[in-house]
């Protein structure tokens, strides 16, 4: 198995989630058990989660973790929304 790539970052939702829901860094953070300023560092992408810390958001959103994250960029929602190639 190759070795990982010291720059592989993983992509995530973590911002357009929260302020979907109207919730600061603080209260994810606390939902969650992390410090908040962990949180900004993940929306930066400047920490990829543990894998338990990616399991204990996707459960707080109720949602898959490839919802939320993701080791390639996601398409825009706009592209899924109105794109006319079927």
């Amino acid at each position: 198995m190759p070795a990982p790539r010291p720059d592989f970052s993983i992509q995530n939702r973590l911002a357009v989630l929260r302020a979907e829901r109207g919730m600061s860094r603080q209260e994810l953070a606390d939902a969650v058990g992390v410090n908040y300023q962990t949180i900004g560092y993940l929306e930066r992408g400047d920490y990829n989660p543990s894998l338990a810390l990616a399991f204990q958001i996707a459960a707080h959103f109720g949602m898959p973790i490839e919802a939320i994250f993701s080791p390639q960029p996601f398409a825009p929602m706009s592209a899924a929304l109105y794109s006319t190639t079927r």
